[in-house]
């Protein structure tokens, strides 16, 4: 897959590109290989195999599973290696509570500077979510849903709040990936994100914060649902 191919002097093609850009190359493919469900989740990654199937040495790929760890796809496990996270109840309970105490905060930060340029920037955001779902590209539609939340965390500008976002959110694409996997979905409603943006952009913090609370508990209750049915079927089978 990321194996070089030869130029006419026989030299790598790939040996030419920045080191950067090669992680890069071999993040993107790991993490699709996650989030089409092609790398379970809790399954732990062999170096040697992950290596041979890239067509990569063991350095690079090292580098771009720290990627995936710094955005909350893998884990380090201590004497036993790295893992992609699981899937449980009480982890997605933990996150979308989390998710409301953090995004009323990075509301609160931003609201008086709420100025035309975030407004038009949150509206843009909303549409490129709406494209993706009319062209029921479901991994797309997944990663315009994060940038569109992520928005108001990065309006503020304020550091640990990006990072502690960022922790989160590849954990979130893990398990929307495999709820829309395990029920043919294509994207979150099309009208799903219209009041929270509405909201987010009225004079009436209160109602914001309601959206915001109702918003999380919906999606929270839907990926718990996800996760029961998904564990009973597997009691069964077991």
């Amino acid at each position: 897959m990321f194996g070089g191919s030869k130029d006419k002097a026989g030299g790598s093609v790939l040996a030419r590109v920045p080191k950067s850009t090669f992680r890069a190359h071999i993040a993107d493919g790991l993490r699709a290989a996650i989030l089409n469900g092609d790398i379970e989740p809790g399954a732990q990654l062999v170096e040697t195999t992950l290596a041979d199937q890239f067509g990569v040495s063991r350095g690079p790929l090292r580098e771009a599973m720290r990627q995936l760890i710094d955005e909350g796809l893998l884990i380090a496990v201590p004497y036993t290696g790295t893992h992609v996270v699981g899937l449980s109840v009480d982890d997605v309970r933990e996150i979308y509570s989390m998710r409301v105490t953090l995004e009323i905060f990075a509301f609160e930060q931003i609201w008086a500077r709420r100025d035309q340029a975030f407004r038009q920037g949150l509206v843009a955001r909303r549409d490129a979510l709406t494209a993706c779902i009319d062209a029921e590209d479901d991994a797309a539609s997944i990663v315009a849903e994060l940038q569109l939340h992520g928005f108001v965390y990065e309006a503020t500008g304020h550091k640990l709040l990006i990072r502690t976002w960022e922790s989160i959110r590849g954990r979130l694409q893990l398990y929307w990936a495999a709820h829309h996997r395990a029920h043919g979905i294509r994207g979150p409603r099309r009208d799903g994100h219209d009041r929270y943006v509405a909201m987010a952009l009225s004079d009436d913090f209160d109602a914001l914060k309601s959206e915001i609370t109702d918003h999380m508990a919906r999606g929270g209750r839907q990926t718990e649902d996800f996760l029961r049915g998904r564990e009973a079927g597997a009691a069964k089978h077991a």
